[in-house]
């Protein structure tokens, strides 16, 4: 499915002026970059800094299965909107600090340019939380494969588009036969 979302995401906007890419070290951002990447002829570069939230006790696959199991921290979490209630985890203040030094590291290298950065779905909510002054998690449930759109301009971030997943529809270029 995630490579399947990743071509879909590359078709999408192959026709789209790109100036850059930049990925985070996990590998699932290189493998989403990756189609449009080839299609247009550029090197993702690499930003440290937009990696994912980082969940300390929790890593590695053990929030999804606390979330699935029902613990009661994950319900805490959600209710104060705080990521440093995870055991070891880093709070929001410092993935907002983290977050926001990497992308104005982007946005200062590329003034007046269109940079597709591929993240991940706690930074999309960190970045898009800073830029509208929202709750901490109101952009925590971005789709993979998704396109938000962000404009940089005299220092500030405008969001001009969240979550738009309409290239992954599963009926764009499908036969459908429907029973008489």
């Amino acid at each position: 499915v995630g490579r399947d979302q990743a071509l879909r995401l590359g078709q999408r906007l192959a026709d789209h002026p790109i100036d850059a890419v930049y990925v985070t070290t996990l590998r699932r951002t290189v493998e989403t970059a990756k189609p449009l990447c080839d299609k247009k002829g550029i090197q993702p570069g690499v930003v440290g800094d937009l990696r994912e939230v980082h969940l300390g006790e929790w890593e590695a696959g053990v929030y999804r299965i606390m979330a699935h199991q029902g613990h009661p921290l994950v319900a805490t979490l959600h209710a104060e909107q705080e990521w440093g209630v995870v055991p070891g985890a880093e709070t929001n203040a410092e993935l907002n600090q983290r977050v926001a030094r990497g992308l104005q590291g982007i946005i200062a290298q590329h003034p007046d340019q269109v940079v597709m950065v591929v993240v991940h779905g706690g930074v999309i909510g960190s970045i898009l939380h800073q830029a509208t002054g929202s709750q901490p998690f109101a952009f925590s449930g971005a789709d993979n494969g998704s396109i938000s759109h962000l404009v940089a301009h005299e220092g500030r971030l405008s969001l001009r588009k969240f979550n738009d997943t309409s290239h992954l529809s599963p009926f764009i270029g499908a036969d459908i036969s429907l029973p008489t």
